[in-house]
């Protein structure tokens, strides 16, 4: 289930003083099975690209195609991409808002043809996946949990119409350390399972650990598309977009500058620990 954008562009109030050209003609495709990042600098359209990619937004020039449709087509049947694409917001708690966590999390399910089991059985599979025991949540309200909480809460209402393809946006910011590892980790078992995984991010880490290919934005244009090695190698395109490499890649040329033979994609932690494993003396 690929999604294309082809020559996006998009513009903000159009016609007024305050026009902003967020997007200049954007050509990008995720292919079914993809784990994608994006990066940028704050205002480089990495937002305004996701809503484009989700159709809340309409392109104010170019296409965007699901399944090979037109999704902003007059006859294009909206409840398909509803239910196909899931999203993500950077702070998904404010998305809260029925009466009982079961009623939010059952919320994006109210147009799909399921039985009342089918549903109850999707909402329990999903607040379980986000670390909530489902009878004890069920009847309470959304509104009495943390912040933290909330915000997994909001997850679960995205993930329990199981979407083949899932837009996040900044999706760890502000979770402590393990509830950013154990939502990570989960992003990683839904895309092993299929799902098609396009996020941004500014922990340059979290996404040379999860995602193969990465896409830097600039200035509303394409920078950068490539595999994740390959890109995160580049410091100095990097440095030159205010975007960090990351803590690996660092210590890596740390390591490299001191004679030790490194590869040069190395990103990941793992890699990183056996390069230096099977360097260390015995």
């Amino acid at each position: 289930m690929p999604i294309e954008l082809r020559e996006v562009s998009y513009t903000y109030a159009p016609g007024t003083p305050y026009a902003a050209q967020a997007l200049k003609k954007i050509s990008l495709i995720v292919r079914d099975g993809e784990f994608v990042g994006i990066m940028g600098r704050t205002g480089c359209g990495k937002s305004t690209l996701i809503q484009l990619a989700a159709g809340l937004l309409t392109p104010s020039a170019g296409q965007v195609f699901l399944d090979g449709e037109d999704i902003n087509e007059r006859h294009f049947d909206r409840n398909r991409l509803r239910q196909k694409v899931g999203v993500v917001f950077q702070f998904p708690e404010i998305q809260l808002f029925e009466t009982t966590v079961e009623k939010d999390t059952a919320f994006g399910l109210k147009y799909l043809d399921w039985s009342g089991e089918k549903k109850q059985a999707a909402v329990r599979r999903a607040l379980e996946w986000m670390g909530f025991d489902f009878e004890a949540v069920r009847n309470r309200s959304p509104f009495g949990f943390s912040g933290g909480e909330k915000r997994r809460l909001a997850i679960a209402g995205v993930l329990a119409v199981m979407p083949k393809f899932l837009i996040l946006d900044e999706p760890t910011a502000g979770l402590d350390p393990l509830s950013r590892e154990a939502f990570l980790e989960l992003l990683r078992k839904l895309h092993q399972g299929g799902m098609t995984v396009l996020m941004i991010s500014h922990d340059a880490d979290a996404l040379a650990e999860y995602a193969g290919r990465i896409v830097i934005l600039k200035e509303g244009m394409l920078f950068r598309d490539g595999p994740a090695a390959e890109v995160f190698s580049d410091q100095e395109g990097l440095k030159e977009n205010g975007i960090s490499a990351g803590q690996v890649r660092e210590m890596t040329e740390r390591l490299r500058r001191r004679g030790w033979e490194i590869p040069c994609g190395t990103i990941r932690y793992g890699q990183l620990l056996e390069e230096i494993a099977g360097r260390w003396p015995r």
